[in-house]
């Protein structure tokens, strides 16, 4: 449901900065834009969350988290929205947005290969069900034109937030307001300085404003519920509920944009539900064993969680932590204490 909700408020991005895009020729500086809303909005939330706790609840940053965190705002912030940019002025807008849909492909493929993310039949069923309405759903009939140059430019982005979303399940039990504060902040502030040297338009107070407005709530909320599902289902399989977001845009816009659905859009849909439908309906459970581990994250006193404190502590809270090694059978996630090998 995290998954889901970060796909639909991020979805619906889509129609409101088409809508801003009309007002600027200049698509970095609504990216920068968009991510300093997502930015204000996780420090907002922050002090908001601080006036109102007596104590920190969720694991804070700390030094070792840098270069994740230097390599996320890097990946997904900078590099992957310079790529696209480049790459969609040599390639036409069908062959854009078909190269785009290989972000969720290739981060299944990276936390499979690479972080050690178990994926299994039903989830890669999921994930090409999802792929193919996505794939549809932009294949509109339009002229397709596309260079070497462009496709390796859009695939390279694409790379770039593949990584980005692998490296951010890394970081999924610290703090995710503080994480989307960084990031969004970091990332908005060099995308903005790169769109202004690149085009030398400086936006109004009120368009930048409304743009904002549309960041804080589809990328700085979208962002929060992103790292929240990192943390419970892993990169695959957030990736792959995440990449419905374009046909929720596409409904969005029927009404918005006085725009219809087809019924090559409506057999999108259905791939794309067939898919989550699949994802849902997941039940993965096996005898596995956890080796001892000692970290911090916000955490309740469940059989993962079985340690003594000084006093009573209030649920959930986190603090610094070990686990003995323990073998057990029960459904799971590759979440933070379940990334294994299988047979």
């Amino acid at each position: 449901m995290l998954a889901l909700g970060a796909a639909v408020l991020f979805g619906a991005s889509a129609p409101a900065a088409k809508l801003l895009l009309m007002e600027t020729p200049a698509p970095l500086i609504l990216s920068g834009l968009l991510y300093l809303g997502a930015g204000l909005f996780a420090a907002v939330a922050m002090a908001l969350r601080r006036a109102v706790e007596s104590a920190q609840s969720e694991a804070p940053l700390n030094l070792r988290d840098l270069p994740n965190l230097g390599a996320i705002v890097v990946l997904g912030g900078v590099v992957g929205p310079v790529l696209m940019l480049l790459g969609l002025e040599r390639l036409s807008g069908i062959a854009g947005a078909l190269l785009l849909n290989l972000e969720m492909p290739l981060t299944m493929a990276l936390a499979a290969v690479i972080f050690g993310e178990h994926l299994g039949r039903r989830v890669t069923l999921a994930g090409l069900s999802v792929f193919a309405g996505a794939c549809l759903l932009v294949l509109s009939g339009g002229p397709w034109r596309a260079t070497a140059a462009g496709t390796a430019a859009l695939t390279a982005a694409c790379l770039a937030w593949a990584l980005d979303n692998n490296l951010s399940q890394r970081l999924s039990s610290r703090d995710p307001l503080a994480v989307v504060r960084l990031k969004g902040l970091c990332a908005g502030a060099c995308t903005l300085a790169i769109g202004l040297a690149w085009h030398g338009t400086i936006p109004s107070w009120v368009y930048s404003g409304e743009a904002l407005v549309v960041g804080s709530l589809s990328y700085g909320l979208s962002l929060v519920l992103v790292m929240l599902a990192l943390r419970e289902i892993g990169a695959a399989r957030q990736a792959a509920y995440f990449a419905a977001a374009p046909f929720i845009g596409a409904a969005i816009s029927a009404p918005l944009l006085a725009e219809r659905l087809t019924s090559r859009e409506a057999l999108a849909a259905g791939l794309m539900a067939l898919g989550v439908a699949l994802l849902l309906r997941e039940h993965h459970c096996h005898e596995h064993t956890h080796e001892e581990l000692e970290h911090e994250h916000l955490h309740v006193h469940d059989e993962h969680h079985r340690h003594e404190h000084p006093g009573d502590a209030a649920e959930p809270h986190s603090h610094l932590h070990r686990h003995p090694s323990l073998t057990h059978d029960h459904q799971h996630f590759p979440d933070a204490h379940h990334r294994h090998e299988h047979g």
